[in-house]
């Protein structure tokens, strides 16, 4: 298997093409793709997004990991489809209602999907119902609301609200993040988790899944 370093090496390096030879190689040889995943990719995305908490790597370096990641996953996801099970959680994540600010957002989605997490990205401006509605038909595990804007934070709050009068407050964890927001905020609205950058978001949701 060690030929396969090249696939770990490629996505550090965020080097699309690469990354998919490399897995396209892997499945013809009948390699197994959650020892892709398990072995290779996800060690991958943790090394970048541990070097971008150090400060030896960047928002783009984290982008185009990413970005190399899921287009690896992409080849892989029809080999799944009938596996056990074999993600640590599903997380439903988007950019609250007003707020058109996407990168964060999507670094974060990255990030969780790249270390093994099913996520559920459905974007910007989103309404509560529309946040309420994901949950629901995902039966997600995790609801991650994302802001940029000082005046749009606020609507974290009424998310909440709204999970609590649709009934399903306790049974998704909240994480929220975004440049106005910290702790003090989470705690303020009730949400279960906040993360200030990619790689943190990470080991906070599986603190919230028990994982850790």
């Amino acid at each position: 298997m060690t030929e396969f370093n090249n696939l770990y090496e490629a996505i550090v390096a965020g080097k699309l093409e690469p990354a998919v030879e490399i897995t396209t190689q892997a499945i013809a040889e009948g390699v197994a793709p959650q020892s892709l995943i398990n072995d290779y990719m996800i060690k991958a995305m943790e090394e970048i997004g541990q070097r971008y908490q150090d400060g030896k790597a960047f928002v783009p370096q984290l982008l185009m990991s990413g970005r190399a990641m899921k287009g690896a996953l992409e080849l892989l996801r029809p080999l799944l489809q009938g596996e056990a099970a074999s993600t640590l959680g599903k997380v439903v994540i988007g950019t609250v209602k007003g707020d058109l600010h996407d990168i964060g957002k999507n670094l974060v989605a990255s990030m969780l999907e790249g270390c093994g997490f099913e996520v559920i990205n459905i974007g910007i401006d989103v309404p509560s119902k529309k946040f309420i509605e994901a949950i629901r038909e995902h039966n997600a595990d995790i609801l991650c609301i994302s802001a940029l804007l000082t005046t749009t934070m606020t609507y974290m709050k009424t998310v909440i609200d709204a999970l609590e009068e649709a009934g399903i407050r306790d049974k998704v964890k909240v994480m929220v993040g975004g440049a106005p927001v910290d702790e003090n905020f989470a705690l303020e609205i009730g949400a279960d988790g906040y993360s200030s950058n990619a790689n943190s978001a990470v080991s906070k949701a599986k603190e919230l899944m028990g994982l850790c």
